[in-house]
This record gives C-alpha cells, sequence and structure tokens, in this order.
C-alpha cells in the first residue's frame, strides 16, 4: 500500500501573521480583515493568533511595521536633496502597492521601533546634507505626511480615508454649473488633467505630489544656504 506524504504545516510565528495580514489586506481591504479572516487564511483557529499578537492594534502596528520595511534607506552616495526625494517617492510606491496603508499610518497612535527608525533616518538625511536641528524641526512639519508618500489634498471632498477615489470630471460638471458664484476654483480646475496614479482619493497624482515635494525641497535648500533661524523670524 502507497504511503501518502502530507507536508508539514508551516508553523506559525509572528512574521508570518503579519505578513499574512498584509497579502489579505491587499486583497480584500483593511475593512474585511479580522482576526477570524486571518486565521482562516492561515489554517488555524482563531486563538492560535493571539500567542504572536494581543489584538487587532497590535496586529495593526505589526502591519505597519511590515510596509515600513520595504521602503527604501537611504541612498548614502547621493546629495541630501536627492536623498529625501527618492526615499519619498520610494514611500509612496508603498503606498501603491498597499492601497489600505494611508488609512492605517493615519489611524495610528503609537509610533513603534520600525516608525522611529524611519523617522530617525530621515531626519538624519537633512542634518547631514548641513541643515541645522532648529532647521530640521521645521522643515519634519512641513513635508508632514508626505514623508509617508501621500499629502492632505486641497481638493478632496470625501473625508474618509476609505471613500472611493474623487470624480474630477462630475467635481467640475458641477462648478460649471455654479460657475458665477466659484469661477476661480473652475477655471484652475480645467486648466490640468490628472493620471490614474492616485494615492487613495483625490487629485494627489504623481505629477501633482512631485511638484509640491520638489517646491518644498527647492525651499529647504534656500532656507539652509541663507543659515536661517527660528529665531531670526519676524515678529507680530
Amino acid at each position: 500500500m502507497a504511503q501518502v506524504l502530507v507536508a508539514p504545516r508551516l508553523r506559525l510565528n509572528r512574521d508570518r501573521v503579519l505578513q499574512a495580514a498584509v497579502q489579505l489586506a491587499d486583497r480584500i481591504g483593511i475593512d474585511a480583515l479580522s482576526m477570524r479572516r486571518l486565521a482562516e487564511e492561515l489554517g488555524v483557529v482563531p486563538m492560535a493568533l493571539y500567542k504572536h499578537v494581543a489584538n487587532k492594534d497590535e496586529l495593526l502596528d505589526g502591519m505597519v511595521d511590515v510596509i515600513v520595511a520595504e521602503i527604501d534607506p537611504p541612498n548614502g552616495d547621493l546629495g541630501w536633496k536627492a536623498a529625501v526625494r527618492l526615499r519619498v517617492l520610494s514611500a509612496r510606491q508603498m503606498l501603491l502597492r498597499h492601497p489600505w496603508a494611508r488609512s492605517v499610518l493615519e489611524s495610528r497612535t503609537r509610533e513603534t521601533p520600525t516608525v522611529l527608525d524611519y523617522m530617525e533616518s530621515t531626519i538624519g538625511m537633512f542634518l547631514a546634507g548641513g541643515f541645522s536641528a532648529d532647521l530640521t524641526h521645521h522643515v519634519m512639519h512641513a513635508l508632514g505626511s508626505r514623508m509617508w508618500g501621500f499629502t492632505q489634498e486641497l481638493f478632496d471632498a470625501s473625508a474618509g480615508p476609505d471613500r472611493p477615489p474623487v470624480d474630477i470630471a462630475a467635481q467640475v460638471a458641477q462648478l460649471q454649473a455654479m460657475a458665477e458664484r466659484y469661477p476661480h476654483i473652475l477655471q484652475i480646475s480645467e486648466v490640468a488633467t490628472h493620471d490614474d496614479s492616485v494615492v487613495a482619493r483625490g487629485c494627489d497624482d504623481r505629477f501633482e505630489f512631485e511638484f509640491a515635494l520638489d517646491l518644498l525641497l527647492d525651499g529647504f535648500e534656500r532656507l539652509r544656504d541663507a543659515g536661517w533661524s527660528s529665531d531670526a523670524r519676524p515678529t507680530a
């Protein structure tokens, strides 16, 4: 009688749980992700997951660690501006691979060591580029969510990170109907078309994102070269 060989079940560990959660969220979305659904995906009972993640919040923190680790490390062969630009665009590519990531990043209230390492190395690029600690502090505020590859979009009327992308053509049509009252908004809404590389929603396509990023980096460089200090700001 032929012996049937059964492949051994892969041993469950924290990394496997988190990787599976990321892949599942990529497939079904973050709202549909639950501990029970993840357990089914892994072929275990839900209680088996709690040996590796205490609860859903810890699972989400761990998923953030997984995706942040995908962002390219600083390129030490480049100047600070090119290195920062490439790293921010690498973060943006990470968001495009994981459409749910923006909402999870925005929802986290605790910085994990992986997140802090990313912030630390990003700050380090500016300091190594000759920026003072004072200017770097304000630079990081100005970068804001761009450090993670997205912006809070001016023309985004759909509050809530899980809303579908805004239909720009429909918005323009609505404004045309109200052109007498909102002529300036209509004027700038009609001058550009947007590609389909939207991160989450709104007009935040690649061109708009890189346009704003380059403006910021050029501005940061001018302030550094001028020896800017917050102590020298004019007072009201």
